[in-house]
């Protein structure tokens, strides 16, 4: 399919997808619609719906490689219309980096994202760049011209399996310095890093244990800065509620309106069927299953409701009512 044509499919499927009601509009096992608001594309558009529903969650924004993936993510938004929206990435050191990303704004993307360490996060060979990067910068200005958010993993250390190896540069370091230097940009903090960060002892370790210590800097920028939000996904985001329950409750009550739920989930079925960790808590679990229980344990209805949906659909400007 030629470029142009693709994005004439992306834009038509999304015109689709607004126009119409949610494809086979599910129950709500979770009590309200959830928005998984970081979900990796699987490798057919059968296996990204078989993830969505077998966790139960209604909407999930396509982490979308931009241009290699365009297509694919586009088949899926087609064949389940209203199920699937956009955020899409690319290595940010391509000369034309920012001009793809205004091809994916023209073809309906509702943000930027995952972006990291490597620019363009599960890229495997690529540089390692800093988050005040010029080229970083160019995104942040984008997005702000554009009027969408940019997510971006925050990793200062490396753990097994990691597509990121040591020694990292540091990123989470920089985050305030952008905040202020970017304030019409909305930036949406992610990975262990950001997490870690919620207790001002923070020691070296992608998945930190013990009682959180207050004023961390993750809850004091929260608190500061308009213009960040957190996504809760992946096992850094588990983690860092689950090693301080009567800690993590206060977080949630006091940062209901600039968080929201995603899973970063590698299960093929919402079940967790296949994951292995040594983790006792996420063995051979689902993680979005398993974030959203936790949240249920923490929250009460109208503050899940906010961070599993409301807040996330807001600020994507999603136009979706449930």
């Amino acid at each position: 399919m030629k470029a142009s044509n693709r994005r004439q499919f992306l834009a038509n499927a999304i015109a689709a997808a607004a126009a119409s009601k949610l494809w086979a509009q599910p129950a709500y096992p979770w009590g309200n619609p959830v928005l998984d608001i970081h979900f990796h594309t699987r490798q057919t558009p059968e296996a990204d719906f078989a993830h969505l529903d077998g966790a139960g969650e209604t909407i999930a924004v396509l982490f979308t490689p931009a241009p290699q993936a365009m297509e694919r993510s586009c088949e899926a938004m087609a064949k389940y219309l209203g199920r699937f929206y956009l955020f899409t990435s690319v290595n940010v050191t391509r000369p034309d980096a920012i001009e793809i990303l205004k091809k994916t704004v023209v073809a309906g993307t509702k943000g930027f994202g995952e972006l990291g360490n490597s620019g363009f996060f599960h890229q495997q060979q690529a540089v390692n760049v800093l988050m005040d990067s010029p080229e970083m910068q160019r995104v942040y200005d984008l997005a702000a011209e554009v009027q969408m958010p940019v997510l971006v993993h925050m990793q200062d250390y490396s753990f097994p399996n990691s597509s990121l190896r040591s020694p990292l540069e540091p990123q989470f370091a920089k985050l305030e310095a952008m905040l202020k230097a970017h304030p019409k940009t909305i930036f949406i903090g992610h990975g262990p890093s950001f997490w870690a960060n919620i207790s001002a002892d923070v020691p070296s370790s992608a998945y930190p244990t013990g009682p959180v210590k207050p004023g961390g800097l993750t809850d004091r920028m929260l608190s500061e800065y308009p213009n960040l939000y957190g996504d809760l996904s992946a096992n850094s985001g588990r983690n860092a509620f689950a090693r301080d329950p009567e800690f993590a409750t206060a977080f949630l009550a006091r940062h209901q309106d600039k968080l929201m739920f995603g899973s970063d989930c590698p299960c093929p079925d919402g079940h967790g069927t296949g994951q292995t960790s040594k983790d006792p808590a996420i063995n051979g679990k689902c993680l979005a299953r398993a974030i959203l229980t936790q949240l249920k344990q923490l929250t009460p209805p109208d503050r899940f409701r906010k961070i599993t949906w409301e807040n996330g659909t807001k600020l994507l400007r999603l136009g979706v009512a449930a």
